[in-house]
Protein backbone atom coordinates (compact mmCIF):
# COMPACT_ATOMS: atom_id res chain seq x y z
CA UNK A 1 0.00 0.00 0.00
CA UNK A 2 1.07 3.48 -0.88
CA UNK A 3 -1.32 6.15 1.25
CA UNK A 4 -1.74 7.10 -2.25
CA UNK A 5 -4.60 6.94 -4.65
CA UNK A 6 -3.13 4.21 -6.48
CA UNK A 7 -4.14 1.75 -3.58
CA UNK A 8 -7.75 1.96 -5.06
CA UNK A 9 -8.08 -1.11 -7.46
CA UNK A 10 -8.29 -0.34 -11.06
CA UNK A 11 -6.72 2.94 -11.80
CA UNK A 12 -3.86 4.23 -13.11
CA UNK A 13 -2.12 7.50 -12.58
CA UNK A 14 -0.18 8.90 -15.01
CA UNK A 15 1.76 13.18 -14.94
CA UNK A 16 3.59 15.25 -17.73
CA UNK A 17 5.14 18.35 -16.55
CA UNK A 18 6.52 20.75 -18.99
CA UNK A 19 10.44 21.51 -19.24
CA UNK A 20 9.72 24.87 -20.21
CA UNK A 21 7.50 26.56 -17.56
CA UNK A 22 6.00 25.63 -14.37
CA UNK A 23 3.08 23.74 -16.03
CA UNK A 24 1.74 20.00 -16.59
CA UNK A 25 -1.05 17.53 -16.48
CA UNK A 26 -2.38 14.81 -14.48
CA UNK A 27 -4.25 11.52 -15.46
CA UNK A 28 -6.28 9.22 -13.69
CA UNK A 29 -7.05 5.97 -16.16
CA UNK A 30 -9.78 3.84 -15.59
CA UNK A 31 -9.87 2.11 -18.59
CA UNK A 32 -12.23 -0.45 -17.54
CA UNK A 33 -14.93 2.25 -16.89
CA UNK A 34 -16.22 3.89 -13.30
CA UNK A 35 -19.24 5.51 -12.49
CA UNK A 36 -18.07 9.47 -12.00
CA UNK A 37 -19.67 12.48 -10.09
CA UNK A 38 -18.52 15.96 -9.66
CA UNK A 39 -19.03 19.00 -7.48
CA UNK A 40 -18.30 22.38 -8.55
CA UNK A 41 -17.90 24.37 -5.75
CA UNK A 42 -15.37 27.68 -6.79
CA UNK A 43 -16.97 30.41 -8.49
CA UNK A 44 -14.32 30.41 -11.57
CA UNK A 45 -14.64 26.48 -13.37
CA UNK A 46 -12.83 25.90 -15.97
CA UNK A 47 -14.28 22.24 -16.92
CA UNK A 48 -15.53 19.65 -19.61
CA UNK A 49 -18.07 17.29 -19.75
CA UNK A 50 -18.92 17.60 -16.23
CA UNK A 51 -22.64 17.78 -17.30
CA UNK A 52 -22.50 14.39 -18.22
CA UNK A 53 -22.01 13.38 -14.74
CA UNK A 54 -25.69 14.60 -13.73
CA UNK A 55 -27.36 11.37 -12.85
CA UNK A 56 -30.15 12.71 -15.38
CA UNK A 57 -27.93 12.48 -18.31
CA UNK A 58 -26.98 9.25 -20.21
CA UNK A 59 -23.47 8.09 -19.92
CA UNK A 60 -23.07 5.86 -16.90
CA UNK A 61 -19.20 5.34 -16.70
CA UNK A 62 -16.03 7.53 -17.69
CA UNK A 63 -12.33 6.39 -18.65
CA UNK A 64 -10.21 9.14 -17.41
CA UNK A 65 -10.37 12.06 -15.52
CA UNK A 66 -8.12 14.93 -16.64
CA UNK A 67 -6.54 17.80 -14.35
CA UNK A 68 -4.12 20.32 -15.77
CA UNK A 69 -2.72 23.98 -15.50
CA UNK A 70 -2.95 26.31 -18.47
CA UNK A 71 -6.19 27.71 -17.54
CA UNK A 72 -8.69 27.08 -19.88
CA UNK A 73 -6.16 26.40 -22.43
CA UNK A 74 -5.09 23.22 -20.53
CA UNK A 75 -8.86 21.85 -21.33
CA UNK A 76 -7.22 20.98 -24.70
CA UNK A 77 -5.13 18.22 -23.07
CA UNK A 78 -8.01 16.38 -22.69
CA UNK A 79 -8.17 15.38 -26.45
CA UNK A 80 -4.81 13.47 -26.04
CA UNK A 81 -5.84 11.57 -23.24
CA UNK A 82 -8.79 10.78 -25.68
CA UNK A 83 -6.84 10.02 -28.50
CA UNK A 84 -4.39 7.47 -26.46
CA UNK A 85 -7.63 5.69 -25.45
CA UNK A 86 -8.91 5.44 -29.28
CA UNK A 87 -5.72 3.76 -29.87
CA UNK A 88 -6.80 1.27 -27.41
CA UNK A 89 -10.17 0.36 -27.95
CA UNK A 90 -11.64 2.00 -25.00
CA UNK A 91 -14.38 4.30 -25.05
CA UNK A 92 -18.52 4.28 -25.59
CA UNK A 93 -19.74 2.26 -28.53
CA UNK A 94 -21.58 5.15 -30.76
CA UNK A 95 -22.35 3.96 -33.96
CA UNK A 96 -19.32 2.90 -35.83
CA UNK A 97 -16.94 4.75 -33.41
CA UNK A 98 -15.42 4.38 -29.59
CA UNK A 99 -16.10 7.38 -27.82
CA UNK A 100 -13.54 7.72 -25.04
CA UNK A 101 -15.82 9.61 -21.75
CA UNK A 102 -12.85 12.02 -19.96
CA UNK A 103 -14.38 14.87 -17.73
CA UNK A 104 -11.68 17.74 -17.06
CA UNK A 105 -10.89 20.47 -14.80
CA UNK A 106 -8.34 22.63 -14.80
CA UNK A 107 -6.33 25.67 -12.87
CA UNK A 108 -4.68 28.88 -13.45
CA UNK A 109 -0.89 29.12 -13.60
CA UNK A 110 -0.33 31.50 -16.44
CA UNK A 111 1.71 33.67 -13.25
CA UNK A 112 5.09 31.56 -13.90
CA UNK A 113 6.52 32.08 -17.51
CA UNK A 114 5.00 32.02 -20.99
CA UNK A 115 1.90 32.38 -20.57
CA UNK A 116 1.36 30.71 -24.40
CA UNK A 117 3.06 27.20 -22.96
CA UNK A 118 0.31 25.41 -21.34
CA UNK A 119 -0.99 21.78 -21.69
CA UNK A 120 -2.11 20.87 -25.34
CA UNK A 121 -3.42 17.91 -26.62
CA UNK A 122 0.41 16.15 -27.08
CA UNK A 123 0.76 16.52 -23.30
CA UNK A 124 -2.61 14.80 -22.60
CA UNK A 125 -0.86 11.98 -24.44
CA UNK A 126 2.24 11.74 -22.79
CA UNK A 127 0.54 11.54 -19.33
CA UNK A 128 -1.07 8.68 -19.90
CA UNK A 129 1.69 7.03 -21.67
CA UNK A 130 3.61 7.66 -17.96
CA UNK A 131 0.52 6.35 -16.32
CA UNK A 132 1.35 3.14 -14.14
CA UNK A 133 -0.06 1.55 -10.33
CA UNK A 134 3.05 2.99 -8.64
CA UNK A 135 2.83 5.99 -6.44
CA UNK A 136 2.41 9.04 -7.87
CA UNK A 137 5.38 11.69 -7.44
CA UNK A 138 4.16 14.39 -5.76
CA UNK A 139 4.54 17.75 -5.32
CA UNK A 140 5.86 20.60 -8.53
CA UNK A 141 4.97 17.61 -10.97
CA UNK A 142 1.90 17.33 -13.48
CA UNK A 143 -0.94 19.56 -12.85
CA UNK A 144 0.44 21.04 -9.63
CA UNK A 145 3.84 22.33 -11.46
CA UNK A 146 2.95 25.49 -11.63
CA UNK A 147 0.02 26.12 -8.26
CA UNK A 148 0.64 28.39 -5.81
CA UNK A 149 -1.12 29.34 -2.63
CA UNK A 150 -1.83 32.26 -0.48
CA UNK A 151 -2.38 34.93 -2.92
CA UNK A 152 -5.64 37.07 -1.82
CA UNK A 153 -2.84 39.54 -0.95
CA UNK A 154 -1.25 39.32 -4.30
CA UNK A 155 1.30 36.86 -5.92
CA UNK A 156 3.90 38.40 -4.90
CA UNK A 157 3.72 37.39 -1.00
CA UNK A 158 2.27 33.68 -2.05
CA UNK A 159 3.86 30.96 -1.48
CA UNK A 160 4.40 27.29 -3.73
CA UNK A 161 1.17 24.57 -4.35
CA UNK A 162 1.54 21.34 -5.59
CA UNK A 163 0.14 17.89 -6.14
CA UNK A 164 -0.47 15.52 -2.80
CA UNK A 165 -2.04 12.72 -2.51
CA UNK A 166 -3.44 9.88 0.61
CA UNK A 167 -6.01 7.40 0.48
CA UNK A 168 -7.05 5.63 3.84
CA UNK A 169 -9.02 1.26 4.29
CA UNK A 170 -11.96 0.65 6.00
CA UNK A 171 -14.15 -2.31 6.12
CA UNK A 172 -11.99 -3.79 3.32
CA UNK A 173 -13.05 -0.86 1.40
CA UNK A 174 -10.33 2.06 0.12
CA UNK A 175 -10.91 5.82 -0.59
CA UNK A 176 -8.30 8.03 -2.21
CA UNK A 177 -7.85 11.48 -3.11
CA UNK A 178 -5.78 13.38 -5.70
CA UNK A 179 -5.58 17.01 -5.28
CA UNK A 180 -3.39 20.06 -7.05
CA UNK A 181 -4.12 22.25 -4.76
CA UNK A 182 -3.34 26.35 -6.20
CA UNK A 183 -5.81 28.03 -3.65
CA UNK A 184 -6.40 31.44 -3.29
CA UNK A 185 -6.74 31.07 0.29
CA UNK A 186 -4.14 29.48 2.90
CA UNK A 187 -3.58 26.23 3.42
CA UNK A 188 -4.56 24.57 7.27
CA UNK A 189 -3.56 22.18 9.44
CA UNK A 190 -6.71 20.91 10.29
CA UNK A 191 -5.47 19.33 13.93
CA UNK A 192 -3.93 23.24 15.15
CA UNK A 193 -5.86 25.32 12.62
CA UNK A 194 -2.77 27.04 11.81
CA UNK A 195 -1.82 28.08 8.53
CA UNK A 196 1.39 25.90 7.21
CA UNK A 197 1.22 27.48 3.74
CA UNK A 198 -0.29 30.69 2.33
CA UNK A 199 0.13 34.36 2.38
CA UNK A 200 3.10 35.96 3.80
CA UNK A 201 3.96 39.20 5.39
CA UNK A 202 5.68 41.88 3.55
CA UNK A 203 8.80 40.79 3.97
CA UNK A 204 8.40 37.42 3.29
CA UNK A 205 9.59 35.83 5.79
CA UNK A 206 6.54 34.56 7.66
CA UNK A 207 3.03 33.32 6.70
CA UNK A 208 0.78 36.13 7.97
CA UNK A 209 -2.78 34.58 8.04
CA UNK A 210 -5.22 35.44 5.53
CA UNK A 211 -8.24 35.25 7.71
CA UNK A 212 -6.15 36.49 10.87
CA UNK A 213 -5.86 40.08 8.23
CA UNK A 214 -9.31 39.57 7.03
CA UNK A 215 -10.88 39.99 10.15
CA UNK A 216 -8.11 42.87 11.31
CA UNK A 217 -9.96 45.08 8.36
CA UNK A 218 -6.93 44.16 6.18
CA UNK A 219 -8.16 44.35 2.45
CA UNK A 220 -7.09 41.66 -0.01
CA UNK A 221 -5.15 43.05 -3.66
CA UNK A 222 -7.65 43.30 -6.27
CA UNK A 223 -7.98 40.14 -8.29
CA UNK A 224 -9.76 38.73 -11.57
CA UNK A 225 -12.12 35.59 -11.05
CA UNK A 226 -10.53 32.17 -12.28
CA UNK A 227 -7.08 33.36 -11.12
CA UNK A 228 -6.70 30.49 -8.43
CA UNK A 229 -8.20 26.80 -8.47
CA UNK A 230 -8.02 23.63 -6.54
CA UNK A 231 -9.04 20.52 -8.58
CA UNK A 232 -9.06 16.93 -7.59
CA UNK A 233 -10.34 13.21 -7.73
CA UNK A 234 -11.34 10.87 -5.20
CA UNK A 235 -11.53 7.49 -6.03
CA UNK A 236 -12.67 4.31 -4.44
CA UNK A 237 -12.73 0.33 -5.19
CA UNK A 238 -16.36 0.59 -3.99
CA UNK A 239 -19.87 -0.07 -6.39
CA UNK A 240 -21.62 3.11 -6.48
CA UNK A 241 -24.00 4.46 -8.60
CA UNK A 242 -23.72 7.61 -10.74
CA UNK A 243 -25.63 9.19 -8.11
CA UNK A 244 -24.11 8.08 -5.26
CA UNK A 245 -20.18 8.85 -6.73
CA UNK A 246 -21.86 12.75 -6.93
CA UNK A 247 -22.63 12.46 -3.52
CA UNK A 248 -19.20 11.61 -2.35
CA UNK A 249 -17.75 14.27 -4.74
CA UNK A 250 -19.95 17.04 -2.52
CA UNK A 251 -18.81 15.68 0.51
CA UNK A 252 -15.50 15.32 -0.12
CA UNK A 253 -15.37 19.71 -0.50
CA UNK A 254 -15.26 19.56 3.72
CA UNK A 255 -11.72 17.97 3.02
CA UNK A 256 -10.91 21.26 1.19
CA UNK A 257 -12.54 23.52 3.83
CA UNK A 258 -10.73 21.48 6.61
CA UNK A 259 -7.12 22.42 5.15
CA UNK A 260 -8.04 25.76 2.77
CA UNK A 261 -9.11 29.01 4.26
CA UNK A 262 -10.93 30.99 2.82
CA UNK A 263 -11.94 28.47 -0.07
CA UNK A 264 -14.82 28.32 -3.05
CA UNK A 265 -14.04 31.89 -3.22
CA UNK A 266 -14.65 34.46 -6.38
CA UNK A 267 -11.12 33.28 -8.14
CA UNK A 268 -11.32 29.85 -7.37
CA UNK A 269 -13.34 27.34 -9.91
CA UNK A 270 -12.59 24.62 -6.98
CA UNK A 271 -13.78 21.19 -8.71
CA UNK A 272 -13.79 17.52 -7.14
CA UNK A 273 -14.02 14.39 -9.20
CA UNK A 274 -15.59 11.52 -7.55
CA UNK A 275 -14.79 7.61 -9.37
CA UNK A 276 -16.11 4.44 -8.13
CA UNK A 277 -13.82 1.18 -10.17
CA UNK A 278 -16.32 -1.45 -8.28
CA UNK A 279 -12.45 -3.51 -8.43
CA UNK A 280 -13.43 -4.52 -4.21
CA UNK A 281 -16.95 -5.85 -5.45
CA UNK A 282 -17.91 -4.30 -2.37
CA UNK A 283 -21.21 -1.97 -1.76
CA UNK A 284 -20.23 0.54 0.59
CA UNK A 285 -22.33 3.09 2.91
CA UNK A 286 -21.97 6.51 0.74
CA UNK A 287 -22.55 8.71 4.26
CA UNK A 288 -19.43 6.57 5.23
CA UNK A 289 -17.53 6.91 1.71
CA UNK A 290 -18.37 10.71 1.89
CA UNK A 291 -16.82 11.30 5.24
CA UNK A 292 -13.62 9.27 4.00
CA UNK A 293 -13.48 11.25 0.77
CA UNK A 294 -13.19 14.62 3.03
CA UNK A 295 -10.90 13.04 5.49
CA UNK A 296 -8.69 11.83 2.48
CA UNK A 297 -9.12 15.15 0.66
CA UNK A 298 -7.93 17.23 3.32
CA UNK A 299 -4.32 15.06 3.64
CA UNK A 300 -3.89 15.02 0.27
CA UNK A 301 -4.11 18.97 0.50
CA UNK A 302 -1.42 19.06 3.16
CA UNK A 303 0.38 16.54 1.38
CA UNK A 304 0.88 18.50 -1.66
CA UNK A 305 2.57 21.97 -0.07
CA UNK A 306 4.91 19.39 1.80
CA UNK A 307 6.23 18.09 -0.73
CA UNK A 308 6.53 21.58 -3.31
CA UNK A 309 9.67 22.83 -3.71
CA UNK A 310 10.49 27.04 -3.62
CA UNK A 311 10.23 28.89 -7.09
CA UNK A 312 13.55 31.26 -7.37
CA UNK A 313 14.02 31.68 -11.32
CA UNK A 314 14.87 34.83 -13.01
CA UNK A 315 11.65 36.35 -14.49
CA UNK A 316 9.44 34.79 -12.14
CA UNK A 317 7.51 35.25 -9.01
CA UNK A 318 9.30 34.17 -6.13
CA UNK A 319 7.25 31.54 -4.42
CA UNK A 320 9.12 29.49 -1.38
CA UNK A 321 7.69 26.23 -0.19
CA UNK A 322 6.93 25.10 3.45
CA UNK A 323 10.44 24.12 4.15
CA UNK A 324 11.81 27.04 3.08
CA UNK A 325 10.13 29.18 5.88
CA UNK A 326 10.56 26.48 8.23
Amino acid sequence: MTDSIVDVAGLAVGHFTDARRPTGCTVVLVPEGAACGVDVRGAAPGTRETELLSPLNAVEQVHAVLLAGGSAFGLDAAGGVMRWLEERGIGVVVGPARVPIVPAAILFDLWLGDARIRPDAAAGYAACAAAARAMPAQGNVGAGAGASVGKLFGIERAMRGGIGSAAVTVAGITVGALVAVNALGDVIDPASGRPVAGARSADGKSLFGTMDALLRGELPAPFQPGQATTIGVIATDARLTKSQANKVAQMAHDGLARSINPVHTMGDGDTLFALATGAGGREANVTLLGALAAEVTARAVLRAVHAATGLNQPGLPVLPSVSDLA
